[in-house]
């Protein structure tokens, strides 16, 4: 008995280390969320490959079940504004559904989705902040900031309103008022995002695997799967120690009918469905933020 409590014990702190460095950095304090949650009926744009003349049907409410597969679809499918831009607040709503989505996946795997929360809460909280701010608000020709790469240290003396209101627009503020530091950590709103991203980077990879239908052979195990996705993205970002914790994490993972239920489908094709739909939708908000961050040499912040 006495060896067993001593595993378990290891196993409790290694979660919590992982919790809290799972982004690159525990943070020393964790706001609460501030937007309301961005609420818009699902629906989808035609695309080619559409399921028929008027494109893919909106996805239902999986009932009884806390994440919701339509509601992370419809944030998603509202985030990309302009000509490549991304709208802030459905996109921290999109993050909201993916907490859920990990926490449903257990205790060991839930335990990731702490250190994303306290990154969203950051960028709602300096959004709240800007909002009684003059410097940090946009003009009114927002849509200039999209054909704009501000440079680091540039400085602008065009007046603003909504300064969080999309990713282009957040870091334009923030690097107009010498709120981004390329050398040393800060809690930023765009190295905030740069976390963020590298994350959504994960899921978008791990949920494209797992919408996989082999020619032949089996179906990998979702623990598998997970493991490769983050072998691929975030554990480039990670020490020794927590790549091994996320290790454990993994092992953890429910089967594949497990995820069958969470999306309210039967089979792997129709899961395939499901998640090619958001793995699509995942990636136009992927690219246009790599894009921005890009621009503004923001892909490797501290």
């Amino acid at each position: 008995m006495g060896v067993k409590r001593k595993a378990a014990a290891a196993i409790l702190v290694l979660l919590l280390f992982l919790g809290f460095q799972w982004l690159q950095g525990g943070l020393d304090y964790q706001w609460d969320s501030c937007f309301k949650g961005y609420n818009q009926v699902n629906t989808l744009h035609n695309s080619s490959g559409a399921d028929g003349a008027e494109g893919p049907q909106p996805l239902e409410e999986c009932p009884g079940q806390t994440f919701q597969v339509s509601l992370l679809l419809s944030h998603l499918l509202a985030a990309p504004a302009y000509t490549s831009d991304v709208l802030l607040q459905p996109y921290l709503s999109s993050w909201d559904e993916l907490v859920r989505f990990m926490e449903a996946l257990g205790p060991m795997v839930g335990q990731i989705s702490k250190e994303i929360e306290s990154k969203t809460s950051i960028i709602r909280q300096l959004a709240l902040l800007a909002e009684g701010d003059p410097e940090a608000e946009l003009g009114p020709d927002i849509h200039s900031i999209n054909s704009v790469s501000v440079k680091p240290g540039a400085k602008n003396n065009q007046e603003h309103t909504g300064g969080y209101h999309s990713v282009r627009s957040m870091i334009w503020v923030e690097l107009n008022r010498g709120q981004v530091d390329f050398h040393h950590q800060t809690d930023s709103g765009c190295r905030t995002l740069l976390r963020l991203h590298r994350a959504l980077l994960w899921l978008k990879l791990f949920l494209e695997k797992l919408a996989e239908t082999p020619g032949a052979g089996r179906l990998r195990s979702p623990s598998e799967l997970c493991r490769e996705a983050y072998k691929s993205t975030l554990a480039n970002h990670h020490t020794w120690f927590v790549r091994r914790a996320a290790e454990l994490a993994f092992i953890a993972m429910p089967e594949r009918g497990f995820f069958f239920k969470l999306v309210c489908v039967q089979s792997q094709e129709e899961l395939g469905t499901v998640l090619n739909r958001v793995v699509q939708a995942i990636g136009e908000v992927y690219d246009r933020t790599q894009r921005a961050l890009e621009e503004n040499g923001m892909l490797d912040l501290p």
